[in-house]
């Protein structure tokens, strides 16, 4: 089966996930957690990334990054192959350290709350996980990006980017007083959390408006007949097809009402069913509804009765 595609442009934000191989853990002291920090700052050093938030858990890793170069796919690959260079080294082991693939959300940067749901999710991990009394400020989590928000600017680690999450909280400055705001308010957050809000960074391979997501099937649309995955393959190609289907009407110079008004079984509607069948992974049902023929039998029908 080919593998799953990733969508790239300059000024991609990902949302980032991976886990260790058979769960296991990717850090087991605090050695290890320093050096995946430092392994992260070179990696951003190599490929211009900008950390939003970040978190390691104890067999998993959460981590934001925007690409304003557009290469997660590279950066990816030596950071996580880099990591479990120096892992392996250090414990004398060999092998695999991460399970798979990493699972990469996209998220929309336009500045109406995605980036800050998504960084939100990331930095409540340690009281989500109980990893945190219920009484401890959420500060006290050494090993995330949040008690790195709340220092002033030159004590934080040189490759964390906060002022795109103080925009969408509406902190004007990175300042003290702007920083006490922060805190308050996502220590809020994690009083009212319920965890519903974030099915969709869990199951989901966008998090953003309708228009953003539709620009990203379309540009996945544009390779159309490639592999992606689950929900993006299906939603891409509807987008491909849907493309393809109005191309031919207008070079047709029908619309709507001519495509309703002719017969079910219009040898042209047949012909653009089959192109249909033969070249987009669209259903039969989907076909007869897009160019009114009626049911998915009567597609079929058509198709065996009509010689190609």
């Amino acid at each position: 089966m080919a593998r799953k595609l990733r969508v790239e442009y300059p000024g991609a934000i990902y949302h980032v996930m991976n886990r260790g191989d058979r769960r296991e853990e990717i850090f087991k002291d605090d050695p290890d957690r320093e050096r995946f920090l430092a392994t992260l700052g070179e990696a951003c050093v190599k490929t211009g990334w900008q950390v939003q938030a970040l978190c390691l858990m104890g067999n998993h890793f959460h981590l934001v990054v925007e690409t304003p170069q557009g290469n997660l796919v590279a950066g990816m690959k030596w950071l996580l192959g880099t990591y479990t260079s120096r892992f392996n080294r250090r414990h004398k082991l060999f092998g695999h350290l991460f399970s798979g693939r990493y699972k990469a959300l996209i998220v929309d940067g336009s500045g109406n709350g995605y980036l800050k749901t998504v960084c939100d999710y990331v930095h409540l991990n340690p009281a989500r996980a109980k990893l945190l009394p219920p009484e401890a400020a959420l500060r006290a989590y050494r090993w995330s990006s949040w008690p790195e928000y709340l220092k002033s600017a030159g004590q934080r680690w040189p490759w964390l980017r906060v002022e795109r999450l103080l925009g969408e909280y509406r902190i004007p400055q990175d300042s003290a007083a702007g920083r006490r705001v922060l805190e308050q308010a996502v220590e809020g957050r994690r009083a009212g959390e319920s965890g519903g809000e974030y099915k969709a960074i869990r199951r989901g391979w966008c998090l953003g408006e309708p228009a953003f997501k539709q620009e990203l099937l379309a540009q996945m649309a544009g390779g159309f007949g490639r592999h992606h995955g689950g929900a993006e393959r299906a939603e891409s190609a509807a987008v491909a097809a849907e493309w393809w289907v109005g191309a031919e009407l207008q070079r047709l110079g029908w619309d709507a009402a001519e495509l309703g008004r002719r017969r079910k079984g219009d040898p042209v509607k047949v012909r653009l069913a089959r192109r249909l069948r033969r070249e987009t992974t669209m259903t039969l049902a989907w076909i007869a509804a897009r160019l009114a023929m009626g049911s998915a039998s009567m597609v079929t029908h058509c198709l065996r009765k009509q010689p190609r």
